[in-house]
């Protein structure tokens, strides 16, 4: 293990001045309010900060403070939310802007142990939105901070165990001048995320190579030491779009399922010697009891999300039994909608792709619907 003792504080005071000068111009910098640094916190987990900007420039304008998120409908904030993926966050947002309305008068905690105290924040959240918001002299270390630190210290533990978590977490308790935890965590994070990259890293141009123990040992390559990662799950899927008398069959996830409370068109995974019009008929019946018969393929979308890769072969289909009504077993909530009025509704991204489709390609009895 590195010994944190080794490392500079003047390292400290380079990345300081490095990020005065070369800080990305990020709206939730402009005042550090702390409501819009929970916000950008939410959105930045595990997604990259040029795509969260526009969303976070959306979500402000709609919800411009704790009391406005709170009194929102899940559906809104959900909608809002479209296309980050990772829909839980937005619903642990959601809950802790109603916690601070509800108890703390609308105002952002602004300790450590009350930013934990809300529902969905965790250590690191915390720490982020006690540094930036407030000056807090918290280790904010996210993936860009903890890669800058290990190739730093050449750390050769992961830094997800608990040992390299505290070697990290000395280190930027080490280099942290007085004063300056607000600067110095986002100086870590924005020089990871901007010179000290996964690969090709810009040694040359960064500000604490001097005080780079990996680049002195040639190991900038092999640091940070990774977890296995767990293997990759591959899954085929097939999902329907149904019309009655011109209005579309959508229905509203479990809250214990997959993407809670989003909308989506029925469907599941196609099983080992299916069809995928055997699968579809079969979803169908099992999900809400309605006989229907693949026409058309529509398309076949592919997309992500944690481990899985996810094949969704979407088919237009048509009742067997017109008029029954749907009974429903995977589901909370059903509509029949018109196409317009799907744009209003949250799904998740490989059924929002789908009618990103039908729209493009406007087949005959979806512009007639």
């Amino acid at each position: 293990m590195s010994d944190v003792a080794d490392i500079s504080p003047e390292a400290g005071a380079a990345l300081i001045q490095w990020f005065q000068a070369h800080r990305r111009n990020l709206p939730w910098r402009e005042r550090y309010d702390p409501y819009q640094v929970l916000v950008a916190e939410f959105m930045g987990q595990q997604t990259q900060m040029d795509r969260v900007v526009a969303y976070f420039r959306r979500f402000v304008e709609r919800f411009p403070d704790v009391e406005s998120l709170a009194r929102a409908h899940e559906e809104d904030v959900l909608k809002l939310w479209e296309g980050l993926g990772y829909y839980a966050r937005a619903r642990r947002l959601h809950a802790a802007a109603k916690a601070i309305a509800d108890q703390g008068g609308g105002r952002v905690p602004d300790t450590l142990e009350g930013l934990l105290a809300l529902p969905g924040v965790g250590p690191y959240t915390a720490a982020a939105v006690a540094s930036q918001a407030f000056n807090i002299a918290a280790p904010a270390l996210d993936a860009n901070a903890e890669r800058v630190l290990a190739r730093l210290l050449d750390l050769d533990a992961p830094v997800k165990r608990a040992a390299g978590r505290k070697a990290l977490e000395a280190a930027v308790r080490r280099i942290t001048p007085e004063g300056a935890a607000r600067e110095l965590n986002q100086a870590l994070m924005e020089l990871g995320a901007l010179v000290c990259r996964s690969f090709n890293s810009e040694c040359g141009s960064c500000p604490v190579r001097d005080h780079c123990k990996s680049l002195k040992a040639h190991t900038v390559d092999m640091r940070p030491i990774p977890l296995k990662k767990p293997a990759t799950i591959r899954i085929n899927m097939v999902t329907g779009v149904l019309l009655r008398r011109g209005r579309v069959y959508v229905q509203k996830r479990r809250e214990d399922d997959v993407w809670p409370g989003l909308w989506e068109f029925p469907g599941g995974v196609i099983e080992a010697g299916e069809t995928e019009e055997q699968a579809l008929s079969r979803e169908f019946f099992e999900e809400v009891e309605l006989r229907v018969r693949p026409v058309e393929k529509i398309t076949k979308i592919q997309y992500s999300y944690t481990r899985y890769r996810v094949t969704l072969n979407a088919w237009r289909v048509e009742e067997l039994d017109p008029g029954r009504e749907p009974v429903l077993h995977e589901a909370t909530q059903l509509r029949f909608v018109s196409p317009s009025e799907l744009a209003a509704l949250a799904f998740p991204s490989g059924h929002r792709r789908l009618v990103d489709t039908l729209d493009r390609t406007a087949p005959a009895w979806w512009c007639g619907a």
